[in-house]
């Protein structure tokens, strides 16, 4: 998925949903903006980083209209505890089945040791009020993203 495509609608199982609900339809989040950000295992340093990222700007992002979405082939309930370890203000949706990952091309080929395995590439788009990604961030390092994503944010 690149800028000018449409971002691929799905409904998932989710924690922190802005409507308190146990789902997420993406779609239904229109006419805010939404960060939807990929990121590999939850619980882990940098994917804890991220999300702790995520969480302390999560006013500037609501004040700039966005709302930011992780995905994560977790489960739920290791979202929920997840969430209530780090206290975190994102809603997290679980892709057990990496449909949404995949749909996005998140999904792909990594190598560790010289092992290779399908993992999820830390990726975040950014989709408009309309649905349509804006920007793309593939290979995603923690260290100043959030302020990146933020930025392109408040420009839109």
């Amino acid at each position: 998925m690149q800028p000018g495509d449409q971002a691929p609608d799905f409904t998932a199982p989710a924690t922190g949903t802005p409507d308190g609900g146990d789902t997420l339809t993406l779609s239904a989040l229109r006419p805010k903006k939404v960060v939807l950000y990929f990121y590999p295992k939850d619980d882990t340093s940098g994917c804890t980083k991220e999300a702790q990222g995520f969480t302390d700007q999560a006013d500037a992002f609501a004040a700039a209209g966005a709302v930011v979405v992780g995905v994560s082939k977790d489960s739920l309930t290791k979202h929920e505890k997840f969430v209530a370890k780090y206290n975190l203000g994102v809603t997290l949706v679980s892709d057990a089945d990496s449909d949404i990952c995949e749909r996005y091309g998140t999904w792909v080929e990594k190598s560790m040791y010289g092992k290779k395995f399908m993992g999820i590439e830390r990726s975040t788009f950014l989709i408009d009020d309309q649905g349509q990604i804006v920007q793309a961030w593939h290979k995603v390092k923690v260290p100043g993203h959030v302020d990146a994503v933020l930025a392109a944010v408040q420009a839109l």
